[in-house]
């Protein structure tokens, strides 16, 4: 009887350090969870926000740059389109997105 109860108690301990153990996996698994979101995810999202702020605030004359690697002066602005004049060359128009701005700088005069 001795033996069959030793038995049992150590059926039991097994079964709940096996409860212990996956409580504890899944603590861990929740703590790299939360770790990578703010390390990775909220600071990403945050950088696409201020991205977006700066895009939307694109007005005629600011010079650009945009995804391309090329700087330009815009010379007009609509919903999501703007008209970007790149170069000396005056008649260099290019229409595109603005989602295809990197950079926005405000001049100086106003």
């Amino acid at each position: 009887m001795n033996i069959a109860y030793l038995v049992a108690n150590a059926s039991e301990q097994a079964q709940a350090s096996g409860g212990a153990t996956m409580i504890v996996g899944v603590i861990y698994l929740v703590a790299i969870v939360g770790f990578m979101y703010f390390v990775m995810i909220r600071p990403q999202s945050k950088q696409e926000k201020e991205r977006m702020e700066i895009v939307n605030s694109v007005e005629v004359g600011d010079s650009v740059l945009t995804t391309g690697g090329f700087y330009g002066v815009v010379i007009d602005v609509s919903e999501d389109m703007v008209i970007v004049e790149f170069g000396s060359n005056k008649n260099c128009r290019i229409p595109m997105q603005k989602k295809a701005i990197v950079e926005v700088e405000k001049p100086e005069n106003k």
